[in-house]
């Protein structure tokens, strides 16, 4: 809307206090305080009928800003009241084709609009622009915002292919009359994103909600109702991608935006509390939900009218929260209300229509009364694919909820056909590199339930069928790759394309592009905290500095994909992340090696076996939480935190390792006859144990000695063993990743100068390692020496010959050396020092111990970090990281395994990694290093260290190094097979 009308500015210069008050009220209304600007608006309408009569033009430009004002509160019926006086008066002294009576025109098709009279708000938007094109020309933005104005309605109405022109002309007409900063062309690029949005678009949505915070945040302030829609909309995105962690902040400041800029009972206020409330919701905080539903209910219904469509919303997102509380009755009459309005509002055939029909069906079914959800969801799914199309995620929701429907009844035949149509659609999604991306990441992990749903029932149909069992299995196995969209698994693809490249230069190319890819994704993540912060907590200038940055990094992947997309076509395909067929995976295993592949359910644990010429899946029962509990009781035995002596050694409860062997791996067990070295793709709680703990034949009871340890038949023993990130990672090693062609044998970094008391183990758990974003150099001063790292650095560098010249300890071992020496031509690399384990402090990151420097700068400041890590040039074939639980994630909420520092050295351009599970015995850990370097020979990396982990088990001087707390916490994660 626009408040200043031309043709008024005249008649208000012969009324100067007139003109005063007119300014007051619209200086008001544009700072979004509407309430002052309704008070002053109804003062200059009182003076201006007094001075001009209640029937002429001027007291029609009042009243149209007047309800304008009353517009922006929500208050729809007073708006309207004001806007029709303002008509008629227009109507009655102007041309037919005047300006003024288009405005009029435009401000009754958005209350209409917003009412959801959309017939009415059609008719006024079009008559509005006719008369605008006549009287101001084509090009005018007056025409622009009319556009923008008929494209909003088309939107809200489902009409997407004919809205997106029309905001594009819209915009085209904003940039060349108002420039490229203007708020009219910030709005209308929010609205395209809005479309985009709904039509799951959404890596093109998101420049644009970010574009139009920019812009509304310079032209309108800091704390302008707008700027809270455009925040809202960029949460709404986020929330879309289950990016909730970003959405909710964005929510919040929304919220807190709109109560206080606009009145208690305002429209906005209601949308963000619903918004917010999904956000808790899709939590499991219904209790934090449920008020907030009804608070913006409440307002609605108050300020649209109990037959809005925004009411519908409401009610139907109450009942969501009715049906998982099993307040079925309640859910029942609420979603019936919510149809019951939005067919009478918005026809028929509308997509939000379809997603009330859509829930309906889904309480029926948790009600058993699946004759009544069929249809609905069929209803449902036809809708949402006529206006959003084959390929629309809420399309995919409607099909996984059919198969889900049919497969509840035993119909599995049937759902497995829809369960196929919905992952293809993610599958299809994903591929157009929806996985490189944070948002597509997330958004990929989200549909867990779905890709678990899919597996299910092809290992049921599989079970039952003899002629289509194979397809059936090697579709299971694709599709429950899907589920396991890892950081770790990515990074090492992008590694692999690197190395894919061929040519130095392009394989620089292809780094550089990672790098700003990367860099992009973090100060994007920094930005949103940035703008997400309360107005007397946010810094512009720093703001304005990532902006900047962001800017410039986008300019350059603009660019650095342009010379790939000419040069290394094949660069994207190489780069995602995606599933392998079996087949494909068959071909690269040799005949003494096997893959098993895990996927943990919230009931079932299902188990792929892979060999060269076979493969089979078996579902293991065994479900999500009783495995979780039985790895932490396992866990608990291998803790060697407050141990002084022999004595306090936990006991390894060896009994719960063979249970746990014979439900998850016995079943599985005799397809591996023949197989020496076993890749193994874990999931869910198994990413933290290793396999090699489990026993394989019932152990005895008791024993009096460590020599029952050392007996026990360990799966460790039978098998050499090697941790993937992924199923694709096998085929990123072995068919990209070619192995390294170094002269330097082996460079290692250790025994750091530090100066605190003697200690045992290899890991810290300190909160106050950092001020700021620079390590406290004197609390790493203050860490544990240990000296035997040295004695392991040396006997690694001597087993492969390498040379005492590039062992860097002591004054050496510092973080500045890491950084400047050249790594890329080292074909092991090794870290012999404390691991910071990145869950002691909130989002802090993994990291190494080095020699501390004087004073911490951001190059040295004695910790390498994990995003350290990953701006180094490797080229290696192992990375031995002698440190503790350097296996863990990277310390954000819910990290999967491998996504700390061992993800940070694949990407770096490592093909294997020697981690560790937990805190590592010094002495122990500097046996098994170099025992497995000078076994190594002509053998792979698993192997290797199985050799080494038996000899540790047998050690004659140390008998209680048979306890698996000493022998078990490596784990050889990447390439763990023969090199030749």
């Amino acid at each position: 809307m626009s408040l200043l009308v031309g043709g008024s500015v005249t008649v208000f210069a012969q009324s100067p206090e007139l003109l005063k008050s007119y300014q007051q009220a619209v200086a008001f209304h544009k700072k979004g305080n509407y309430k002052e600007a309704v008070s002053f608006f109804q003062k200059t309408l009182k003076r201006g009928e007094m001075e001009f009569g209640p029937d002429h033009t001027i007291s029609a430009d009042i009243m149209n800003s007047l309800g304008e004002a009353y517009y922006a509160q929500s208050r729809h019926r007073k708006a309207e009241t004001f806007f029709n006086k303002a008509l008629a008066i227009r109507k009655k002294n102007l041309a037919p084709t005047h300006r003024d009576i288009a405005q009029s025109l435009n401000n009754l098709g958005l209350l209409y609009a917003d009412l959801g009279r959309y017939g009415d708000a059609e008719e006024f938007y079009k008559n509005s622009m006719t008369i605008y094109e006549k009287a101001l020309g084509p090009d005018h933005s007056r025409v622009g915002t009319s556009l923008n104005n008929l494209a909003e309605l088309y939107r809200v109405q489902g009409r997407y292919a004919i809205a997106e022109p029309l905001y594009k002309k819209s915009q085209a007409i904003f940039k060349k009359t108002l420039g490229s900063e203007s708020f009219a062309l910030a709005n209308s690029l929010s609205n395209l994103g809005l479309l985009y949005y709904k039509q799951g678009r959404y890596a093109e949505a998101e420049p644009l909600f970010k574009r139009s915070i920019v812009v509304k945040e310079k032209t309108l302030g800091l704390e302008h109702s707008l700027v809270g829609e455009s925040l809202n909309n960029l949460a709404l995105l986020y929330f879309g991608q289950d990016r909730l962690s970003a959405a909710e902040p964005l929510y919040k400041r929304a919220l807190e935006i709109y109560e206080r800029t606009l009145e208690p009972g305002h429209g906005s206020v209601a949308i963000a509390l619903n918004n917010l409330a999904g956000v808790y919701y899709k939590q499991g905080r219904y209790a934090d939900a449920e008020p907030l539903y009804l608070r913006s209910l409440a307002i609605l219904e108050k300020s649209l009218g109990p037959d809005h469509t925004r009411v519908a919303t409401s009610l139907n997102n109450l009942a969501m929260i009715y049906n998982k509380q099993r307040r079925f009755v309640d859910a029942e009459r609420f979603y019936k209300r919510a149809l019951i309005i939005g067919e009478k509002a918005l026809g028929p055939q509308h997509p939000n229509l379809a997603k009330s029909l859509n829930n309906l069906a889904r309480l029926y079914k948790s009600q058993g009364r699946f004759a009544d959800a069929e249809p609905l969801y069929k209803r449902s799914l036809a809708m949402n694919e006529r206006a959003l199309g084959l390929r629309h995620p809420d399309v995919a929701l409607n099909l996984r909820n059919l198969g889900g429907l049919y497969t509840t009844q035993g119909r599995d035949v049937e759902g497995l056909e829809y369960y196929r149509r919905a992952t293809a659609i993610h599958q299809a999604r994903a591929a157009h590199g929806g996985n490189q991306s944070l948002g597509g990441l997330s958004e990929q992990k989200s549909k867990r339930y779905l890709f678990t749903a899919h597996v299910r029932t092809a290992v049921s149909v599989a079970r039952k069928s003899t002629s289509d069992r194979d397809r059936l299995v090697s579709e299971s196995f694709s599709v429950g790759q899907l589920t396991r969209a890892t950081q770790a698994g990515v990074a090492v693809s992008r590694m692999a394309a690197r190395f894919a490249a061929g040519s130095d230069s392009l394989a620089k190319t292809v780094r550089e592009l990672q790098d700003s890819i990367a860099l992009w994704q973090k100060l994007d993540v920094r930005l949103i905290k940035l703008v997400s912060a309360t107005p007397d907590k946010r810094n512009r200038s720093r703001e304005k500095n990532v902006r900047n940055r962001l800017e410039g990094l986008e300019a350059k992947v603009a660019t650095l994909s342009n010379k790939l997309t000419a040069e290394f076509p094949n660069y994207t395909e190489l780069a995602a992340s995606k599933p392998v067929h079996l087949g494909a995976v068959q071909k690269l295993l040799r005949p003494d090696e096997a893959m098993i592949a895990y996927l943990v359910t919230k009931w079932v644990t299902y188990v792929w076996v892979v060999r060269r010429e076979s493969a089979v899946v078996f579902p293991a029962r065994v479900g999500r939480d009783a495995l979780q509990d039985a790895i932490d009781d396992l866990r608990g035995g291998l803790d060697a935190s407050g141990i002084d002596k022999l004595a306090d050694l936990p006991t390894f409860d060896r009994t719960a390792a063979h249970k746990l062997f014979k439900q998850i791996f016995a079943p599985i067990d005799k397809f591996l006859i023949g197989a020496r070295h076993v890749f193994v793709v874990a999931d869910g709680a198994l990413q933290s144990l290793p396999l090699g703990v489990l026993v394989t034949d019932k152990p005895e009871k008791e024993f009096k000695d460590f020599s029952g340890y050392r007996q026990t038949a360990w799966l460790a023993k039978k098998y050499a063993l090697t941790t993937l990130p992924s199923v694709s990672s096998l085929r990123a090693l072995r068919t990209f990743a070619k192995r390294a062609v170094a002269t330097i044998p082996f460079t290692g970094f250790g025994d750091p100068l530090l100066n605190g008391p003697q200690g045992g183990t290899r890991g810290i758990k300190l909160a106050n390692l950092f001020r700021g974003s620079v390590a406290n150099v004197d609390a790493i001063r203050d860490l544990p020496p240990l000296p035997d790292t040295a004695k392991e650095l040396l006997a690694l560098s001597a087993a492969v010959n390498g040379d005492s010249k590039h062992i860097y300890m002591r004054k050496r071992a510092t973080e500045r050396t890491v950084k400047k020496t050249n790594l890329s031509n080292s074909r092991i690399i090794t870290f012999a020092t404390h691991g910071l384990v990145a869950g002691d402090m909130k989002n802090a990151e993994p990291a190494l111990v080095l020699t501390p420097p004087a004073k911490g700068t951001t190059l040295d400041d004695g910790l390498l970090t994990a995003s350290e890590v990953a701006h180094l040039k490797l080229n290696a074939d192992l990375v031995i990281l002698s440190a503790c639980n350097t296996a863990a994630g990277d310390g954000t909420e819910g990290a999967e395994g491998l996504s700390g520092l061992a993800k940070a050295f694949f990407y770096a351009g490592s093909r294997a990694l020697l981690v560790s599970h937990w805190p590592v015995v010094s002495d122990a850990a500097v046996r098994l290093t170099t025992k497995m370097l000078t076994a190594g020979a002509g053998v792979g990396p698993a192997v290797a260290l199985q050799r080494s982990m038996l000899a540790l088990m047998n050690s004659a001087d140390k008998p209680h190094y048979a306890h698996p707390l000493f022998w078990a916490p490596f784990v050889v994660v990447g390439e763990g097979g023969n090199p030749n």
